[in-house]
């Protein structure tokens, strides 16, 4: 019986399997981040995130292990090097799918799969933002916060009114300019 034995086999045998997401692995170590298809990524997912958790541990027989699975130095040197030193703390999840759309001659879903730790644009959404109190709007607060907001609001506003009275302003496009161009046509 065949019972939970089902994988996705790409349309490849499998030591054309094996190679692909060999060279994939290594590509995406070396690389950070590659465009593929979706299929594809999520077979690399399974095929990479262990080995990240393997190389957690920098044993000869792990580097040995990784080493059977990529075959090239360089990505060895990269996994146990500069990727561990980021996600050593992460209890799993080392990589993102981000679906691109689909590809222009067969229609395959496109993606991108990248190492998690190394997105500066998602790092930086991720930083938590500081938390403003509130304030209640009973009490004897309110008249002399409001009163406040007013003197420190005039400044700023005369500053700002004085910045666009020094900067000489771009000519601004009417709506009889558009219709014009639209009959030169």
């Amino acid at each position: 019986m065949r019972h939970g034995k089902k994988f996705n086999h790409l349309g490849r045998k499998a030591a054309h399997r094996k190679a692909m997401l060999s060279n994939m692995a290594t590509s995406l170590i070396l690389h950070k981040r590659i465009s593929t298809t979706l299929a594809k990524a999520k077979e690399l997912k399974k095929y990479l995130e262990p080995l990240v958790t393997r190389a957690k541990e920098d044993t000869t027989h792990n580097r040995r292990m990784a080493f059977a699975y990529l075959k090239n130095k360089e990505a060895i040197i990269e996994l146990f090097g500069e990727v561990i030193s980021k996600v050593a703390t992460r209890p799993g999840g080392y990589t993102r799918i981000i679906k691109t759309g689909f590809r222009l001659g067969d229609n395959a879903e496109m993606c991108i799969i990248e190492l998690v730790d190394f997105n500066e644009l998602m790092l930086k959404d991720a930083q938590p933002v500081k938390k403003t109190t509130r304030r209640s709007r009973r009490g004897s607060g309110k008249s002399a916060g409001a009163e406040e907001t007013k003197v420190t609001a005039a400044p700023a506003v005369e500053a700002a009114a004085a910045k666009d009275a020094e900067e000489p302003k771009a000519p601004e496009a009417s709506a009889d300019s558009a219709e014009e161009e639209t009959e030169n046509k």
